[in-house]
């Protein structure tokens, strides 16, 4: 299981997801406070999900059908998840003079999208040399 590149990609891809967004800041505003991603219901719920299922991919590394798929589901959530970081973003950025820049915990779901792409190539090509080790028996 651990000796699998894919599995490598997805133990960073929960890294990015379970404890960096506790490190990183989505916010930081200009008297001081920082925003981060605990004092709001759906970005909680959103990382919530997304590392659940890359945890669950990590352990599916028999079924690599489910993994792909499941790491597809993943990458969409992580997609809403920035979308939703993007449309506050610049909804905060017009209508406030507190907001003085933006954090780097906005980048987490990119981060953790680059590394379930490169865990869904691993997966497919070793689908691929299954399927071509099939065919030679």
């Amino acid at each position: 299981m651990i000796q699998r590149i894919q599995t490598i990609y997805l133990i960073l891809a929960l890294v990015v997801t379970t404890v960096l967004p506790y490190c990183f800041p989505l916010w930081k505003m200009s008297d001081g406070h920082e925003f981060y991603f605990l004092t709001n219901m759906p970005y909680t719920v959103l990382f919530g999900l997304s590392t659940t299922l890359s945890l669950m991919s990590i352990l599916f590394y028999k079924k690599r059908q489910h993994q792909f798929v499941m790491n597809r589901l993943n990458i969409i959530l992580n997609l809403i998840l920035l979308g939703l970081f993007v449309y506050r973003s610049l909804n905060l950025s017009g209508e406030t003079t507190t907001v003085s820049e933006k954090g780097i915990g906005m980048l987490l779901p990119i981060v953790a999208i680059v590394f379930l792409v490169l865990a869904n190539k691993a997966i497919k090509k070793d689908e691929d040399l299954v399927k071509s080790a099939d065919r030679l028996r």
